[in-house]
């Protein structure tokens, strides 16, 4: 304190010239330049995924209604084969003509039990997570509708008259692998070895349908996901009169879907070079 008192006392003896060139207070030190955010997460969910999850939840919350009510919803909104027959001992279900139409989607929506949503939520995860974020949250809605009535349609064709109503998100899921992979290993994406930031990693150029069946690492993931589906399932189940099984030919619906469908939603452009060359090597 007295230093300065010494410093500022000798200024003001010095004449005006020698003052217009020497400042009273020294210029504090530069400041170092703010640290660079960190990286999101990837797997920090999205709004959409966010969305979707919290209404696959919230309508769960129908298992708390009366048994006969809680069964009616599951008439009125799950996807049951037989209600497409036209014959003459047709069945008239719940919704009516509605139903026809609005269960090719909402079926997706109704879980069994919690470990039903739990392992459809925990598949969706990584690969919805980054669907989201490329897609944004219009297209991801209209997508997961697309491959549950993609997922839908294989289960009537496969269970024609079949009277126990399908339920559960799985063929939405599985679309969502399946147009994930269209852009999951190329560099810089969420399964390659290099990747950036979550919204980085969802934008990378994607492979054409023909370069990603060419790709050896995702023909291996074709392999293991189509021998694990079939045969253990991933999640949607048929439940009534007809006992509870897997319906894994929705799964696979919902896959081709998304797998062919996903250059329809796609906004982000791919590169000249098609992003085949980005995906060939990661390391």
């Amino acid at each position: 304190m007295h230093l300065h008192n010494a410093v500022k006392a000798a200024y003001l003896s010095w004449s005006p010239a020698e003052k217009a060139v020497v400042p009273l207070e020294s210029v504090p030190p530069s400041q170092p330049p703010p640290a660079d955010p960190p990286n999101e997460p990837i797997l920090t969910l999205p709004g959409a995924l966010t969305a979707y999850v919290g209404l696959v939840a919230l309508i769960h919350l129908r298992v708390f209604l009366p048994l006969d009510l809680e069964n009616w919803t599951i008439d009125a909104f799950g996807f049951i084969p037989r209600r497409y027959d036209t014959g003459p001992l047709q069945i008239a279900f719940p919704g009516g003509a509605g139903a026809k139409v609005w269960t090719f989607v909402t079926y997706s929506l109704l879980h069994a039990n919690l470990s039903h949503i739990f392992f459809n939520v925990l598949w969706l995860l990584p690969f919805g997570s980054a669907l989201a974020r490329r897609f944004g949250a219009v297209r991801f809605f209209v997508f997961m509708a697309v491959t549950a009535a993609a997922g839908a349609l294989a289960h009537l064709v496969t269970h024609e008259h079949a009277i126990a109503p399908m339920i559960g998100a799985s063929a939405s899921v599985s679309g969502a692998m399946a147009a994930a992979i269209r852009f999951a290993f190329v560099k810089g994406s969420f399964l390659s070895f290099s990747r950036g930031d979550a919204d980085a990693a969802a934008k990378v150029p994607a492979l054409s349908l023909g370069r990603a069946l060419q790709n050896p690492r995702v023909l291996a993931f074709l392999a293991v996901w189509f021998g694990v589906n079939i045969i253990f399932g991933l999640g949607s189940i048929s439940v009534g009169a007809e006992g509870a099984s897997v319906a894994w030919q929705a799964h696979i619906g919902g896959f081709f879907a998304g797998l062919i469908l996903f250059a329809l939603f796609d906004p982000v452009r791919r590169s000249a070079t098609n992003a085949a060359d980005a995906s060939s090597r990661d390391i």
